[in-house]
């Protein structure tokens, strides 16, 4: 996990071939007035999901990984207060990994917590477990998903 301001963003861009490409997304676009939904920057290996949704107390919060994407979760207006654990230390699986959908969660406890504010981003690998949208009031957030 990583978890930095989109001022540093240059300095991932060597971690991925297409992360410069989220960055130019990110620094190219209006992201306020963009609508939520689904928005495809490269067919079948990179899209940003915009969402404005309530945030949910951290009782509620439950880790989820994925195995075929990369997360860039960029907050721009709230505070997501996203939970991270090794997925290695996972050991309470609610389902099968659900390979349509790239998702699987868990009930373990989450071991840490960064406070992600208005132009703070982090990047979650396939070893990360995750747990977004934690906190008080409104998040409206683009998550960007790379294929690894």
């Amino acid at each position: 996990m990583i978890h930095d301001t989109l001022d540093n963003a240059d300095r991932y861009a060597s971690l991925h071939p297409l992360f410069p490409q989220v960055i130019e997304f990110m620094r190219s676009q209006n992201l306020r007035t963009l609508e939520p939904g689904i928005h495809v920057i490269v067919e079948k290996q990179l899209f940003a999901i915009v969402e404005r949704v309530s945030a949910r107390v951290r009782e509620a919060a439950k880790l989820e990984c994925h195995r075929k994407h990369i997360d860039i979760q960029l907050v721009l207006e709230g505070r997501d207060e996203m939970g991270w654990k090794p997925l290695t230390d996972c050991n309470s699986p609610i389902a099968d990994f659900n390979v349509e959908k790239d998702i699987q969660f868990f009930n373990d406890p989450i071991d840490t917590w960064a406070a992600t504010h208005a132009n703070e981003f982090c990047i979650f690998f396939p070893q990360d477990a995750h747990a977004p949208l934690v906190g008080s009031g409104k998040i409206h957030k683009i998550v960007f998903k790379i294929v690894a």
